[in-house]
């Protein structure tokens, strides 16, 4: 690569930034998204780089991205992905192989939350696995401890939970459970990063954590995803498993080798694979990204607070999401869930938002046991799920991002202001 050339790229690049990229709020053309694009000049000359270098697979970038994603958040392995589905689906994948001491056979159930997004849910009965569905709690929208305790049945091994919009589980119970009842923890945590609990970060309480940098996301990769754990066993195989089943990139690469030396080493499968490697360009993304992550998950925290005090007038017809206790809520998106007698429908005020350029959106997937997909494969509910129930059809959320300010959040607040004073 020529460096003088390309440094007229950077410079142009950056020249273009400066000039065409604004999602700052304009009261005079006023657009409140769901989210807007956490990256700038910066992360595209990172990415063009990987481009002209035309070093784009995965390869050094993807580890030390991994490696810095690890740190950061004190894990020990870090295996990165094209997707925070497809981190679903390599943890799910490597607890269901039988090289995996704990194995998960076909027929073994795995408790997840009604409150999901499909591919919680997916990989689950990818994998052979049963998933059995609970009730949250109406109060933090997560997964309720007691109704784990309720659903457990001779062929559970598994808990899957999911850290609704970046609010922590009640690890303290949940974990409590998962050790009297010796079953696996595995922690969704794709819409939650940089949320902690009790001083720790989600994903490092079960087995394997997962999380998500799409586009949408508190950082993206564009697409993108990572599985952590603490767990060598869990982290080697899935390393096999993320690319075809051969031993690229296990770090005790010479054992393998030595086991099979007749084997041309490059070219040395141990297990079932896939491909779901992530990219040179999206770890270079990502290595830019991770830094700032801390000051837009501070955003988001007083956007949030700021949105509950404000909001909080109404609170006869609308309820929020509480903080969990002893959690550090990194606030994907702001969800609210009308009172049964508001007096109106979620239709009526998402579309009183949206045609003033509010986007809004359902949180998650609402009760992914209503979904009629679920009807095609066996699964077990446990209770009437009315709280699931009652987000799905009285729930939604607008955005809560980086890039909403004071003048933006005051633009939501008035606007629903507006929309309960007429209805």
């Amino acid at each position: 690569m020529n460096p003088t050339l390309f440094q007229s790229i950077r410079s142009a690049v950056d020249a273009y930034c400066a000039e065409e990229l604004d999602v700052s709020f304009k009261r005079s053309d006023p657009i409140v998204r769901l989210h807007e694009p956490t990256f700038g000049a910066e992360e595209i000359n990172a990415a063009l780089e990987c481009l002209v270098t035309t070093r784009v697979t995965m390869g050094p970038k993807v580890k030390a991205f991994e490696r810095a994603f690890a740190d950061e958040f004190g894990f020990r392995h870090g295996v990165m992905v094209n997707s925070g589905s497809s981190a679903n689906l390599l943890a799910l994948a490597t607890l269901a192989n039988p090289a995996y001491a704990r194995q998960l056979k076909a027929g073994d159930e795995v408790i997840v939350p009604a409150l999901a997004w499909s591919t919680t849910v997916w990989p689950i009965v990818q994998m052979g696995l049963t998933p059995v569905v609970v009730d949250i709690d109406p109060d933090t929208l997560n997964i309720a401890p007691e109704q784990i305790e309720a659903a457990i049945g001779p062929k559970t091994r598994a808990v899957m939970i999911v850290p609704v919009y970046g609010n922590p589980c009640d690890m303290d119970a949940i974990t409590e459970i998962c050790r009297r009842h010796d079953l696996l923890l595995i922690e969704d945590c794709c819409e939650a990063l940089g949320a902690s609990y009790d001083g720790k970060p989600v994903g490092q309480f079960g087995v394997v954590g997962t999380f998500s940098f799409y586009f949408s996301h508190h950082i993206t990769t564009l697409e993108g995803g990572i599985c952590v754990t603490n767990d060598t066993e869990f982290a080697e195989l899935s390393r096999i498993l993320r690319a075809h089943g051969w031993v690229r990139e296990v770090e005790d690469r010479d054992t393998w080798l030595a086991k099979y030396p007749g084997i041309d080493p490059r070219f040395l499968f141990v297990n079932v694979g896939y491909n779901l490697r992530a990219t040179e360009v999206q770890a270079a993304m990502g290595s830019v990204q991770l830094p700032k992550l801390a000051g837009f998950v501070e955003t988001r925290r007083r956007n949030a607070a700021w949105f509950r005090a404000e909001l909080d007038r109404f609170s006869d017809r609308l309820t929020f999401q509480t903080e969990t206790d002893k959690g550090y809520h990194s606030w994907f998106g702001f969800p609210i869930v009308l009172r049964p007698d508001a007096g109106f429908g979620v239709a009526d005020i998402c579309g009183h938002l949206n045609r003033a350029g509010i986007e809004t959106r359902p949180i998650i997937a609402g009760n992914i046991a209503r979904q009629p997909a679920m009807d095609l494969f066996a699964h077990r509910t446990v209770g009437e799920l009315a709280n699931a129930d009652a987000v799905m059809q009285r729930g939604f959320a607008f955005g809560n991002h980086q890039a909403i300010d004071d003048d933006a959040r005051a633009y939501i607040a008035e606007t629903v202001a507006a929309f309960l004073a007429a209805t």
